[in-house]
């Protein structure tokens, strides 16, 4: 009888950890998904890499770029001088992660100085997600791409919102003193792929299980959240949420 009361305490205590974790589960991974984008989860960066000293299992050194193509998701690093002059200059991929954290985000273009494909075949373009009042629009609602003359300006590359960036847009705010990113909400960006296609892009985040705030200066990092459409016909369509 004592045996008998004592497992079912342990199955109700058992059962209220499983809702729990599954709570915290659903607040940290929320669904963006439109059964159209593809939606890509923790992909490592430079895991190996620190700002600072004393982090274990890491190192002081700069973050290792790596570039990503929509088309297939594959990710190539750039470990060394023979790596860049491999992929670089061409349009086999279509952003490249760079900087501390990967964070600072390139679409792969041969015009814009800069940016690591400058130079090459990469026929990239980016510009901030908005709508004809020049209200910004968040991922679902971005329908079209704008007309070319609105890509002529492109810098080319996002990074972090506030002190000490001199463009005007990021997707992150990033705190001098707490040292930690926050991802912007419903912030998103419209692009030229490096073969020209049209397609949409939101980073979500890059700490690792996409958690909605970060206190903690130590939460594995980088592993990149985020979402893209490329639109495949070559027209500006860029709808997903039908």
């Amino acid at each position: 009888m004592k045996r008998t009361k004592t497992n079912k305490v342990l199955r109700f205590l058992c059962g209220i950890l499983l809702i729990a974790a599954c709570s915290k589960n659903a607040d940290i991974n929320p669904s963006v998904e439109d059964g159209k984008s593809i939606l890509i989860t923790d992909l490592a960066g430079d895991t190996g890499a620190s700002v600072g000293d004393g982090v274990d299992g890491k190192t002081k050194r700069d973050f290792r770029t790596f570039l990503f193509r929509f088309s297939d998701k594959k990710q190539l690093w750039l470990n060394n001088a023979v790596d860049s002059a491999k992929y670089l200059k061409t349009d086999d991929w279509d952003i490249a992660f760079t900087y501390i954290y990967n964070s600072i985000v390139y679409v792969n273009s041969g015009t814009i100085a800069g940016g690591p494909g400058f130079g090459g075949p990469g026929k990239g373009s980016l510009v901030l997600a908005k709508d004809s009042e020049g209200k910004e629009l968040a991922y679902d609602r971005i329908t079209e791409a704008p007309e070319e003359n609105k890509f002529e300006n492109s810098q080319g590359f996002v990074g972090w919102d506030g002190w000490p960036q001199p463009y005007n847009f990021g997707w992150y705010f990033y705190s001098m003193n707490t040292h930690l990113a926050q991802p912007i909400k419903n912030r998103a960006f419209i692009i030229k792929t490096a073969t020209g296609k049209y397609a949409k892009l939101e980073l979500l985040n890059v700490y690792q299980g996409n958690p909605p705030t970060v206190t903690d200066l130590h939460w594995p990092a980088p592993y990149l959240t985020f979402r893209y459409f490329v639109q495949e016909d070559g027209s500006r369509n860029l709808n997903t949420t039908n």
